[in-house]
């Protein structure tokens, strides 16, 4: 008889494992199905964690913004040539000098391409 608890007990045990696994994995599957949200350029600008533009500049349509850097308006006229601008949010050293506290968000992977050229679309918008 003892050894048939065993038996019952470790069966009910294994069911249950099984029982988690299935739901665990139905529940991995539907995170896959939600693809994230593709955000605009402007949302990654204004976006503490990844562009983080008003933290420095006046941006219309942007809440508290910074006054460190320059207002960013006209950008078209201050930045006829867009691979210019482009260059300047790769990598501001280039243009600024080693001590610019802009930071280098495509230099050091802070954006990756394709974010980066949304922002560098946005902001030639402006």
């Amino acid at each position: 008889m003892r050894k048939i608890d065993h038996i019952l007990a470790a069966s009910l045990s294994a069911a249950a494992l099984m029982g988690a696994l299935t739901m665990t994995a139905s529940a991995m599957a539907d995170e896959k199905k939600e693809a994230p949200k593709e955000m605009t350029g402007k949302e990654i600008a204004f976006d503490r964690g990844k562009g983080n533009c008003l933290s420095c500049h006046m941006i219309a349509g942007g809440d508290q913004p910074g006054t460190i850097g320059p207002p960013l308006i006209a950008m078209k006229q201050r930045y006829p040539d867009r691979k210019a601008l482009y260059d300047v949010i790769y990598d501001p050293r280039g243009k600024f000098g080693p001590h610019t506290i802009m930071p280098p968000i495509g230099a050091h992977g802070i954006l990756s391409k394709d974010e980066l050229e949304k922002v560098v679309d946005f902001i030639y918008s402006l």
